[in-house]
């Protein structure tokens, strides 16, 4: 389970995320994470929150946001706030490390859906955009699909591809979380 002051890296995005706050200290109101961007670093794939918004603070570096299409240059000061629903991307366009605050509102599985593609990563089980295989990120996608998924094609027709593939995927043995190279059982976000 995700703690106030856990850190997570992401080798393959260039990621490192610091818990501030997490849903169990806010009752599942809100997820409060630091995050560091290497050069070139980003987040895997535009994606919407279908349920949340985020708020971030940028507090250094260079951070682009594409939000609904538009380009948003973002610099230290600036707030970009992504409304439910809104679909978004990020990365760090500068030569430096990025680094900013987000607010995430409400929590969902926020934590979890991180921490799941985060240990993929560290284990080497993404490609180059950091994204699992397609069964894999099916098992993943059909159990968070409340807190994200893509912004296209349409959502009814994600979930007639989910229903197809998440089956298939468990079949095939792959869990919505996913069993850390270091041992540790990852069931629904939680450490056993």
């Amino acid at each position: 389970m995700i703690r106030a002051g856990d850190v997570i890296e992401n080798p393959v995005t260039g990621e490192r995320i610091l818990f501030r706050t997490t849903s169990a200290e806010t009752n599942g109101e809100a997820v409060v994470i630091e995050c560091w961007v290497d050069p070139n670093g980003f987040v895997a794939k535009p994606h919407v929150h279908p349920y949340q918004e985020e708020r971030f603070e940028i507090l250094r570096g260079s951070v682009v946001f594409r939000l609904d299409g538009e380009l948003l240059p973002a610099a230290p000061g600036d707030r970009i706030l992504v409304p439910r629903g809104a679909a978004h991307q990020f990365w760090n366009d500068g030569e430096e490390e990025a680094h900013f605050v987000c607010e995430i509102r409400p929590a969902l599985q926020f934590e979890q859906l991180l921490e799941t593609m985060f240990s993929l990563a560290a284990d080497g089980k993404t490609n180059r955009k950091g994204m699992p295989n397609p069964l894999r990120l099916a098992v993943i996608a059909a159990a968070h699909f409340d807190t994200v998924r893509l912004p296209f094609p349409p959502a009814w027709l994600q979930r007639v591809g989910l229903a197809l593939g998440s089956p298939v995927g468990r079949l095939l043995g792959y869990r919505p979380a996913y069993e850390r190279a270091d041992g540790a059982l990852e069931v629904e976000g939680l450490a056993v």
